[in-house]
């Protein structure tokens, strides 16, 4: 068995509130960080002892002082643990301080979570169309829906337009019950969830009614041009190359577009190619448009998520490998 070793270090400023908040009850939080790291951790006032193997110590250190001055503006729930973990990773701990952007909304402060998100947001911020592009769990919509609801608040925009292209992923909308409507609110429940959490639920309502925040299936936005509006469209690996050409033309004045996907989960029919893959060939070089590729690593869900996008993309380069040593076989028979 390795030989275990101690460090100790003491936390300031001295505040025995946020020392509550980041020890949590029953030092639960430091429970999530022990059975993380492989570490104990003790804490008698403001001095702490971690005790573990010598390469885990200054890992538990920088989490510790992380967790804590996050401390100062929020109250530390499980999930904000696992995400700190998931950050600093066990080889190369880095602060989160450099890479945040802040999204402010009158309900909430949402932070990004790693230097990909930071860039999105910027990049949101800076051009009128942008593209996010990368596996589920990344945060693509959720972001892309709290900058429009910071620029209705802020006043930058008149509405907000949510779209999704009406594609089945497997299942057909006419099982749905209910009429056109309460099927469409179904397929975009995802969008509503986004608007309930920053909004709350009377206010989405209302402006729902007042027509400030629509949302719709992308065949409804043929023949509009939508000016002083921050438009969204989410799934967009389920768009056709004309639907993705139909969308981009309807940007008017004062208006912010954002088109997230991911190419690895298209429910087209194998024929037909994905619009959000075209145009990320048609839009090469074009400037006044910001791309933004997540990776694996970046997806901020549970943990599981990350291995299962891993695992996933392990396996279909196997399959390509496949499939390219068949036609390589072929090719040399008919050679041959």
């Amino acid at each position: 068995m390795s030989e275990l070793h101690t460090l100790q270090f003491k936390l300031f400023p001295e505040d025995n509130t946020r020392l509550q908040n980041l020890c949590g009850w029953h030092n639960e939080h430091f429970a999530q960080v022990e059975l993380r790291l492989g570490v104990e951790i003790n804490v008698r006032g403001f001095n702490v002892a971690i005790t573990g193997q010598a390469d885990r110590l200054a890992q538990a250190q920088e989490v510790v002082r992380v967790l804590y001055a996050a401390t100062l503006d929020e109250t530390l729930v499980p999930e904000k643990i696992h995400l700190v973990l998931h950050q600093l990773g066990f080889e190369a701990p880095k602060p989160l301080a450099s890479d945040q952007v802040l999204i402010k909304t009158r309900r909430k402060v949402i932070k990004t979570r790693n230097p990909n998100q930071a860039k999105y947001i910027e990049a949101i911020q800076k051009y009128d169309i942008n593209f996010g592009i990368g596996p589920a769990g990344t945060g693509k919509t959720y972001l892309a829906v709290a900058c429009a609801v910071e620029a209705l608040e802020s006043e930058k925009v008149r509405r907000i337009i949510l779209t999704r292209p009406a594609v089945e992923a497997g299942e057909k909308l006419g099982f749905l019950p209910g009429d056109l409507s309460q099927k469409v609110d179904s397929y975009l429940r995802p969008l509503f969830d986004a608007l309930f959490d920053m909004l709350g639920f009377e206010t989405v309502e209302r402006l729902i009614e007042k027509n400030v925040i629509e949302i719709a299936p992308l065949a409804f936005m043929r023949g509009r041009t939508l000016n002083e509006a921050f438009i969204i469209l989410d799934e967009a690996q389920n768009t056709s190359t004309e639907q993705m050409k139909m969308f981009l033309t309807r940007i008017g004045f004062g208006s912010t577009a954002v088109i997230t996907g991911d190419i690895t989960q298209c429910d087209l029919p194998k024929h037909q190619t994905s619009g959000l893959r075209h145009v990320i060939e048609v839009l090469d070089g074009v400037k006044g448009i910001g791309f933004t590729f997540y990776q694996t690593q970046d997806v901020v869900r549970h943990s599981l998520v990350q291995k299962i996008v891993q695992a996933y993309e392990k396996h279909d380069k196997k399959v390509e490998q496949a499939q390219e040593q068949k036609r390589a076989q072929r090719q040399a028979q008919e050679t041959s």
